[in-house]
C-alpha cells in the first residue's frame, strides 16, 4: 500500500506545494547527478541540495532507483522539450537547420566543452544497471529523434528536400552525430567535434535540396 500511495504521489496527484516541492527533490537531484553521477549521489547528498527532510523525500520517492527515474524525465523535458523542440519547430530550410547548429555549438563554446549531453550521460551510467531508467532515457531521445524527423519531413513536404530524402534516416544519423560530437567536445574541451559532426551531416542533408524552381512555379 505503501510504495502504491508514494507512486500516485510521484504522478501528480499532489496540491500545488506538494508538486513544488517534489520538483526542488528532483531538480536538485538532476544538478547533483549531473555533476557526481548516479553513483557518486546518495540521498543524503540531494535532501541537503534541496533543503527538505529525509521524510520528504520518502513522502514522494520510493527511494533512489525512483527518484533517478524522475530525474531521467526531467532531463529529457529540459534538454528536449524546453530547447530542441521548439528551436527544431522554427526550421524551414537548410539554413535554419544551421541555425539550430549554430546554437548548439555556441552552448558548448560557452561552457567550454564541459558537460556535454547531460540525458546521453545518464544514459551511458544507467543502462547496464536500470533496465526501466534505461527505457526513459531511449523514450527521451525517441522524442529527440522525432523532433528532427518533423524538421525534415516538413522540409520535404514544403519542397525544400526532394522526395528521395528520407527524414528517418536522416533524423537518426543526425541525433547519433549530435551525440558523438557531445561526447567528443566533452573529452577534448572543444566544440571543434560537435561542429565537425553537425557540419558534416548538415551537408549530407543538403545533398537532397530540391533544385531552384523556375520563377512562377510552386512546390508540389
Amino acid at each position: 500500500m505503501a510504495n502504491g500511495t508514494r507512486a500516485r504521489r510521484a504522478e501528480g496527484d499532489l496540491t500545488r506545494k506538494g508538486a513544488h516541492t517534489r520538483q526542488r527533490i528532483v531538480a536538485a537531484a538532476a544538478d547533483l547527478i549531473g555533476e557526481l553521477g548516479v553513483a557518486g549521489t546518495t540521498l543524503d547528498d540531494i535532501q541537503a541540495e534541496a533543503g527538505v527532510s529525509s521524510s520528504q523525500i520518502y513522502h514522494y520517492f520510493a527511494g533512489k532507483e525512483a527518484l533517478v527515474r524522475a530525474v531521467v524525465g526531467y532531463r529529457a523535458q529540459a534538454v528536449v522539450g524546453e530547447v530542441h523542440e521548439p528551436m527544431l519547430a522554427a526550421v524551414e530550410d537548410i539554413e535554419g537547420l544551421r541555425a539550430w547548429r549554430d546554437r548548439i555549438v555556441s552552448i558548448q563554446q560557452d561552457s567550454g566543452g564541459q558537460g556535454g549531453c547531460l540525458l546521453g550521460s545518464l544514459g551511458s551510467e544507467l543502462a547496464g544497471l536500470d533496465h526501466v531508467a534505461r527505457h526513459n532515457v531511449a523514450a527521451g531521445w525517441h522524442r529527440w529523434e522525432a523532433a528532427i524527423r518533423a524538421c525534415l519531413q516538413d522540409m520535404r513536404d514544403g519542397g525544400k528536400l526532394v522526395p528521395a530524402a528520407d527524414p528517418g534516416q536522416l533524423a537518426t544519423a543526425m541525433l547519433a552525430a549530435l551525440q558523438g560530437g557531445l561526447l567528443l567536445a566533452q573529452i577534448e574541451r572543444s566544440a571543434r567535434p560537435l561542429a565537425a559532426a553537425l557540419d558534416a551531416m548538415i551537408s549530407l542533408t543538403e545533398s537532397f535540396a530540391a533544385p531552384p524552381q523556375p520563377p512562377g512555379e510552386t512546390a508540389g
